[in-house]
């Protein structure tokens, strides 16, 4: 049996200290929630192209990626996928799923292999019971959530490549829903198509763009941001 033919859970195992250090919300926490937490976490290697979430599933767990790739989509009634955003480290994510207990409305799936983190619906729910700080973190995630899924819709509405490679590109450098990624992310121009839905060689045409407007610099192996505004607001 293959490793992705092995649930995710049955796979899992606990984090290490290096991998515990790029959560972002464990620092908010007091030293006996950070105990509790730490206990219940665990983390799994997920293989390229699988399901980490899938729409209809109730929700079990509050997830982040420590390292890798993720996309976020849906099928529309025409049954084509529609993404609505990439998930790069540093990430955590359907956290107003798990507040409302309720079933997955979205798909993730691994574009590389990636390492995912979460903990159980029973220990999110204590944090917010019991951690002024996890409290205050989910407010300003489902906040800064909110402004990324307006900004979604607008790149929908973009019809020219550049420009919405621009905006999606801006939206993976999220520092505070993905404070993981710095102002280098790992991403080749085949899993750039993949989120922004444009073939790779267009998504190159529009690096090459950006590069030339002095916005992005293109580096072996991903991108680097050089002006963030300069970014989502760039116009052809």
């Amino acid at each position: 049996m293959t490793a992705a033919a092995t649930p995710l859970i049955t796979r899992s195992r606990a984090a290490t200290d290096a991998e515990l250090a790029g959560i972002p919300w464990l620092a908010t926490l007091a030293p006996a929630e950070r105990v509790r937490a730490v206990d219940d976490l665990r983390v799994v290697r997920a293989e390229p192209g699988e399901v980490i979430c899938r729409v209809g599933r109730p929700a079990a767990h509050w997830l982040g990626l420590v390292d890798g790739l993720l996309k976020m989509s849906n099928d529309s009634a025409s049954g084509q996928a529609m993404t609505f955003t990439g998930v790069p480290p540093g990430g955590w994510f359907g956290e107003g799923t798990v507040l409302k207990h309720e079933h997955y409305r979205y798909n993730i799936q691994a574009l590389r292999s990636s390492l995912v983190a979460g903990i159980t619906v029973r220990t999110f729910d204590w944090l917010l019971d019991h951690s002024i700080g996890f409290n205050r973190f989910v407010m300003n995630q489902l906040n800064e959530r909110l402004g990324q899924f307006i900004a979604a819709r607008e790149i929908d509405r973009l019809t020219h490549p550049d420009e919405r490679v621009a905006r999606s590109l801006a939206a993976l450098f999220h520092p505070v829903l993905y404070p993981g990624v710095g102002t280098l992310l790992r991403i080749t121009q085949q899993e750039l198509g993949y989120l922004v839905g444009l073939s790779r060689q267009r998504v190159n045409e529009a690096l090459r763009a950006l590069q030339a407007a002095g916005v992005i610099a293109v580096e072996y192996g991903g991108v680097r941001v050089l002006d963030l505004e300069g970014l989502r607001g760039y116009r052809t």
